[in-house]
């Protein structure tokens, strides 16, 4: 749901309340879609994906100072504040972070911290966009905004909503429930227009899909489940998609995917390559997370130039992905030498 807007420009600021009885909202939607327009968020997904819903259109072009302060070295997912005082030196008042921004009115101090929220966000743009004009990385940032900005990552089906969970299960019957119950949460928050997890938590699905609850007796006594949430209408609801899943005859059961068996010497391979990639990141200045992630030094291990991931495409490739290819094949090393971990030719 969208509770409140906070946008600002050079020299001037600005709140919206989405909330107010008759407010048009297509200007707002217009400028979002205005490709003159650089719109600058922090942790921009679950905002975009919030207009996606409201205002079915994809805000760009964007700039998120969250993954640009992972390319620039500042960090696994720095949080806005964090940012603002390295760059700023100004530190923000984080008394109201929890507010609840449905309610109304909202007193002073929460609009002095909704207005703090982009205030700080124009010199922090401008600070990170010289720095990677600077070291030439303008455009890693721009093949991860191509991501942000593409409508398959906000509009995925809801039967296909599971693929976003940890395989947590073990059993057929659990995948079904699994399947099913993330389904129903989808449609639940889209219909709603509220976060997944404000529907039902992702540990609370894998506690349900485990345990299997018939009823609300059995939904009550999970650890996962707010006390007398279970007599709740939505959790008839949910009730009803795992006794759908339950239902299912056995030989219709969705198969588990299969474990490959990795080659010999994938786990030494595996290590070797997170000391790679902590060598690489340090160098670069950039967070390791930025430059693969630990699925990625996993399907490189074992595949090497077969394996699909984003860690042998585009710019990652250049600064990382080649490396991990030739340590895997043999045609590096890593020394220890002067109290340091250097890479050797082979």
């Amino acid at each position: 749901m969208l509770c409140l807007i906070q946008m600002a420009v050079p020299g001037f600021t600005a709140l919206v309340d989405p909330l107010a009885p008759g407010l048009d909202l297509k200007p707002f939607f217009r400028l979002m879609a205005n490709q003159n327009v650089v719109k600058v968020f922090h942790a921009a997904r679950q905002d975009i994906e919030i207009i996606v819903h409201q205002g079915d259109l994809v805000p760009s072009p964007i700039f998120d100072t969250q993954v640009a302060a992972m390319v620039c070295g500042f960090g696994d997912a720095v949080s806005y504040d964090q940012l603002v005082q390295k760059i700023t030196d100004v530190r923000l008042d984080k008394s109201s972070r929890f507010t609840d921004w449905r309610y109304r009115p909202l007193s002073e101090k929460q609009l002095e911290y909704a207005l703090a929220d982009v205030t700080h966000l124009i010199d922090v743009y401008k600070h990170l966009t010289a720095q990677l004009e600077r070291e030439d990385r303008a455009h890693w940032l721009k093949e991860e905004m191509q991501v942000l900005t593409s409508r398959e990552t906000y509009d995925p089906h809801p039967d296909d909503a599971w693929k976003r969970l940890k395989m947590r299960v073990r059993k057929p019957q659990e995948l079904a429930i699994l399947k099913s119950v993330a389904a129903w949460r989808e449609r639940e928050a889209r219909e709603r227009d509220v976060p997944r997890g404000r529907i039902i938590k992702d540990d609370a699905i894998y506690e349900i899909a485990q345990q299997a609850p018939r009823d609300s007796d059995a939904l009550g006594r999970l650890r996962t489940i707010p006390k007398g949430w279970e007599r709740s209408s939505t959790a008839v609801a949910l009730l009803g998609a795992v006794n759908a899943a339950l239902a299912v005859p056995k030989d219709e059961l969705p198969k588990l995917p299969k474990q490959q068996q990795q080659p010999e010497g994938t786990n030494a391979a595996a290590e070797l390559l997170k000391v790679l990639l902590k060598i690489i990141a340090e160098q670069q200045g950039v967070a390791a997370k930025v430059l693969a992630s630990s699925d990625d030094i996993d399907q490189i291990a074992a595949h090497g130039e077969k394996a699909q991931v984003p860690a042998l495409q585009g710019w990652r490739r250049a600064v990382f992905g080649e490396k991990a290819l030739r340590l895997v094949r043999g045609e590096i090393a890593i020394k220890f030498e002067k109290r340091k971990i250097v890479l050797l030719e082979v």
